[in-house]
């Protein structure tokens, strides 16, 4: 499933490719189709992300008697859902294509998404409320996450992947950022500290934009950046992710794996001890 950085640097780049600019909504799929009918040839006001839910805001033309409404629309991409970029004008649809958004410069296709629905502005508050405090915002408060990773014993490998706790980690920073602190992902919630938990926050709002910018995950810190491949070629190394078995870059221990309420986990035993 894409972490937090993915949504915020798609509602970035669909920002400036629509937006301020009328475009054209369709469903070929027709799973969406009323709703992309009635937003057809509205302007594409603003994309925002919070946590992993990427929200699209449409304003109505001025020559409609509605002129100035808005409408949103709320897109969760789950583990399936993608965006495509399209020539314009685009090309039959292929595939399931949920929605199809064409500007006049620039297209998307959207296919396989867990959500795809119109929201009004009371159901994106209730989504904001739901969230924890996402690290790539602006008006985040991590004190929020704080309290809450605090105050429960469950495993902070477990809290930080809650979305209610912290929107947008995933299971990739989830194991870096454990390990670049020298935390177990078992500790409970209850025993990190002030110290801890400051140092987990500051290096998401280190690693995070860094994912926005490149479009991949970069979390080795450059004096560790050498030595055996990235678990695949495409991919920046990791420190543990995805290294079961393979000898910690900093220590040599084997790499250990669980799977911590129904994720993979990965951690070092010596280095998180």
């Amino acid at each position: 499933m894409p972490e937090g950085h993915t949504l915020h640097r798609l509602a970035r780049r669909q920002q400036r490719l629509f937006g301020g600019h009328p475009v054209a909504l369709s469903s070929p799929q027709g799973r969406f189709a009323d709703e992309a009918a009635a937003l057809d040839g509205w302007t594409f006001h603003r994309a925002q992300a919070w946590g992993k839910h990427l929200v699209q805001e449409y304003r109505s033309p001025d020559s409609t008697p509605r002129a100035g409404a808005r409408q949103l629309v709320h897109i969760h991409l789950g583990i399936y859902g993608a965006f495509r970029d399209l020539p314009v004008p685009p090309g039959p649809p292929v595939g399931q294509v949920r929605l199809r958004i064409v500007g006049p410069d620039a297209a998307v296709d959207l296919r396989g998404p867990n959500a795809c629905e119109l929201y009004t502005p009371a159901d994106l508050d209730d989504l904001i409320a739901r969230l924890g405090p996402d690290p790539l915002r602006a008006d985040a408060d991590p004190s929020r996450a704080k309290a809450a990773i605090q105050r429960s014993k469950r495993p902070v490998g477990a809290l930080l992947m809650d979305q209610k706790v912290i929107a947008g980690v995933g299971n990739v920073y989830r194991a870096e950022v454990l390990y670049r602190a020298g935390i177990n992902p078992y500790r409970p919630g209850t025993s990190i500290s002030d110290e801890e938990f400051d140092a987990l926050w500051t290096d998401l709002l280190l690693l995070m934009p860094v994912g926005v910018r490149r479009g991949q995950m970069h979390v080795m810190r450059p004096d560790d950046d050498h030595g055996a491949p990235s678990y695949r070629p495409d991919r920046p190394r990791t420190y543990v992710y995805r290294r079961a078995g393979e000898p910690c870059r900093i220590c040599g221990t084997p790499v250990a794996h669980a799977v911590m309420e129904g994720r993979n986990l990965f951690w070092c035993p010596t280095c998180q001890p």
